[in-house]
C-alpha cells in the first residue's frame, strides 16, 4: 500500500516509542512466573520468609514498572492512531475532490462514503492495535517460549508440537478470511447506497406512498450485509476455539508429565506452576495473534479499497497555467468535437460538433431530452475531456490550460440546483468569497431572489435546510442564478435554470441578465422555446448532432427540428 509510506515516515518515531514501552510491559509480564517459581521452590520450600519478602517486593516493583509502561504506551498509541486516522481521512477527501468526473464515475458515491468512514476506521483501529496488543502478543509468545524452554527442556517438547499446529491454524485463518471481509465491505457499500438513495428521494417516496418498496429494498441489502458478516465471522469463530483447545490440551499434557516428574523427583513444583503460567501466556498470546490476523484481514481489505482511490491518476494534464488571450475573452470554439462517456456503448453522445460562440453573445441551446445539451456545455469547463476534436476558450485549447484557472472564468447554474447547508449569504459567497452585502443584494435582485430572501425571517442570514428544503424549486433556482452572477464571470452557463419559475419572473430575470450581460458570453439551455427566442444565436441539437445554428427567424425558415419544437410548444398558428 503505497499511500501508507507518507504516514510511516511521519509517525514511525512515536510508533517505535510506543512499541518500546510495550516491550517493557511484555518483559514485566514474562518475569512474573519465573520469580513465582523461585519463591515456591526456594522461599516456600526452605521456609525462608526473608527470601519470600525480597522476591515478592521485586515482583511488585516489576508490576509497577509494567503498569507505567502500559499507561504510557496507551497514551502514545491513542495519539498516533487518532492523528493518523484524521490525516488519512483528510487526504482521502482531498484526493476525491481532485479527481475528474471520469475517475469519480468509476465509483458508486455510497462506496466513496464507506471508504472515507468505515474503511479508514478499520485501518485506524488496526494501527492502534499494533501499539497495544498486536505487538505485545508475539513478544509474549516468543518470550514465553524462550523462558519456558530455559525453565525445563523436557516439558518444552509439548510446545514443539503445539506451536506449529497453531501456526497452521492462523495461516488458514488469514487465507480464507481475506476474500470474505472484502465481500463484507462491498455489502456495506450497498447498504449505504440504498440509504443514500432513499434520503435523496424521500419526498418522492412519501408522495407515492412507497415505503414498503423502500423498506424491502433496504432489508434485502441489510440482510445481504448480515449474511456476508455472519459467514465471515462464523469462519473466524472456528479458529479461536481450535487454537484454545490445542493450547489447553498442551497444558493438560504439561501437568501430566510434570506430575510424573514431581513423583520421581526430577521436576520441582514451582517449575510446573511457572511452566503452566507460561503456557497460559502463550495461549493468550496466540489467541491475540489470531485476533490480530482477523483485524489484519479486515484492515487489509479496507486499505486495498482506500488504495484504489489513491492510485487513480488524474487524467487531466496541462502545460500552461492560464489563458493568455487578451483580445477574445469569452470566445468558445468547438472544432469537430466527438464525445462519449466512458463505459457506454452505442453511438457517442456528441458527434462532430463544429460551433463558434463569439465574445458577448447570448446563445440559446435547445433540443429534445437526451440530445446532448448539458454534455456540450459540460465540456467547456473541462468536466470531461473530448474523445476527439478540440474545445477552445479565448482561442486556447482547454486541454493545455490548468482547469482551476479555466473554471475561474466560468460560472454555471446546473440543471439540478444544489444549495449547501448554511445561510443564504454563505451560499451566495460560493460565487465570490469576499462579496459585500451590496453585491449580494444586486446579484439577488437580478436573479429575482431579493424580495423573497428579504421577506425571510433573517433575510440573507436565513439558514438553508438540508438540500434547500425550506425554499421552493423556483426560489432555489433563483438563489443558484444569483450565486453565479455574483462571480461576474466571463462565461455564464445557465442549464435550464428557469424551468421552475413562472413566465413573468423568467422575463424579469432575462431583462436583468441582458443589462448585466453586456460583454458577457451567456449560454442558455432551455426546454421552453420562448426562453431563447430572443437570443443572438440559437443552437439546435438532435441525437448529439448539430442540426441548426442561427437566429429564431432563420431557424424557423431552415431547420426542420426547430420547426417541430416550435410547433409542439406554440402550435401551428404560431408557425
Amino acid at each position: 500500500m503505497k499511500f501508507l509510506s507518507k504516514y510511516t515516515k511521519k509517525y514511525w518515531k512515536t510508533f517505535c516509542l510506543a512499541v518500546l514501552f510495550l516491550t517493557f510491559e511484555a518483559i514485566s509480564d514474562l518475569l512474573q512466573p519465573t520469580i513465582m517459581a523461585k519463591i515456591i521452590d526456594e522461599g516456600v520450600a526452605n521456609r525462608d520468609i526473608h527470601y519470600i519478602l525480597k522476591m515478592g517486593g521485586l515482583m511488585l516493583l516489576i508490576t509497577a514498572l509494567g503498569a507505567v509502561s502500559a499507561s504510557t504506551r496507551s497514551i502514545l498509541a491513542s495519539i498516533v492512531s487518532q492523528s493518523f486516522g484524521t490525516e488519512l481521512r483528510s487526504d482521502l477527501f482531498k484526493k476525491i475532490q481532485s479527481l475528474s468526473f471520469k475517475n469519480l464515475d468509476k465509483f458508486d458515491r455510497a462506496s466513496l462514503i464507506t471508504r472515507l468512514t468505515n474503511d479508514v476506521t478499520q485501518v485506524q483501529v488496526f494501527v492502534n492495535g499494533l501499539m497495544r496488543i498486536f505487538v505485545k502478543a508475539p513478544l509474549l509468545a516468543i518470550g514465553g517460549l524462550i523462558m519456558a524452554t530455559r525453565l525445563n527442556l523436557h516439558l518444552s517438547v509439548v510446545l514443539a508440537v503445539v506451536v506449529p499446529i497453531v501456526a497452521l491454524l492462523i495461516i488458514f485463518n488469514l487465507k480464507l478470511g481475506f476474500p470474505l471481509f472484502s465481500k463484507v465491505q462491498t455489502a456495506l457499500d450497498r447498504v449505504n447506497s440504498v440509504m443514500r438513495e432513499y434520503l435523496s428521494g424521500v419526498r418522492v417516496v412519501k408522495a407515492f406512498n412507497r415505503f414498503d418498496v423502500e423498506i424491502s429494498k433496504f432489508s434485502k441489502a441489510n440482510d445481504h450485509f448480515k449474511d456476508q458478516s455472519v459467514t465471515a465471522s462464523r469462519l473466524m469463530a472456528t479458529f479461536s476455539p481450535a487454537i484454545m483447545l490445542t493450547v489447553n490440551l498442551g497444558i493438560v499434557v504439561v501437568l501430566w508429565i510434570g506430575g510424573l516428574g514431581v513423583d520421581s523427583g526430577e521436576i520441582q513444583v514451582g517449575h510446573i506452576i511457572a511452566f503452566t503460567n507460561y503456557m497460559t501466556q502463550i495461549l493468550f498470546s496466540l489467541m491475540m495473534i489470531s485476533m490480530v490476523f482477523n483485524m489484519f484481514v479486515r484492515a487489509k481489505a479496507s486499505a486495498g479499497r482506500i488504495d484504489e482511490v489513491f492510485l487513480l491518476e488524474d487524467s487531466f494534464t496541462w502545460d500552461q497555467e492560464d489563458l493568455h488571450s487578451q483580445t477574445e475573452k469569452g470566445r468558445i470554439d468547438f472544432e469537430d468535437v466527438t464525445f462519449a462517456y466512458e463505459g457506454t456503448t452505442g453511438e457517442p453522445i456528441l458527434k462532430y460538433i463544429n460551433l463558434t460562440i463569439h465574445p458577448g453573445e447570448t446563445v440559446g441551446i435547445i433540443g429534445s431530452t437526451g440530445s446532448g445539451k448539458s454534455t456540450l456545455v459540460g465540456l467547456i469547463p473541462r468536466f470531461y475531456d473530448v474523445n476527439s476534436g478540440t474545445v477552445k476558450v479565448d482561442g486556447e485549447n482547454i486541454q493545455r490550460v490548468n482547469p482551476k484557472k479555466l473554471r475561474e472564468k466560468i460560472a454555471i447554474v446546473p440543471q439540478k440546483n444544489i444549495l449547501f447547508s448554511g445561510s443564504v449569504a454563505e451560499n451566495l459567497r460560493w460565487g465570490k468569497e469576499d462579496a459585500t452585502e451590496e453585491e449580494m443584494v444586486a446579484a439577488a435582485s437580478m436573479a429575482g431572489a431579493h424580495d423573497f430572501i428579504n421577506a425571510s425571517p433573517e433575510g440573507y442570514h436565513t439558514r438553508i435546510g438540508q438540500g434547500g428544503v425550506n425554499f421552493s424549486g423556483g426560489q432555489k433556482q433563483r438563489i443558484s442564478i444569483a450565486r453565479a452572477l455574483i462571480k461576474r464571470p466571463e462565461i455564464l452557463i445557465l442549464d435550464d435554470s428557469t424551468s421552475a419559475v413562472d413566465v413573468a419572473t423568467e422575463a424579469k430575470i432575462k431583462a436583468a441578465l441582458k443589462k448585466y450581460a453586456k460583454g458577457l458570453t451567456c449560454l442558455l439551455i432551455a426546454q421552453r422555446i420562448t426562453s431563447i427566442m430572443d437570443a443572438d444565436k440559437i443552437v439546435v441539437l438532435d441525437h448529439g448532432e448539430l442540426v441548426g445554428v442561427g437566429t429564431h427567424q432563420e431557424l424557423i425558415e431552415t431547420c426542420k427540428v426547430y420547426q417541430e419544437i416550435y410547433q409542439s410548444q406554440i402550435g401551428k398558428e404560431g408557425l
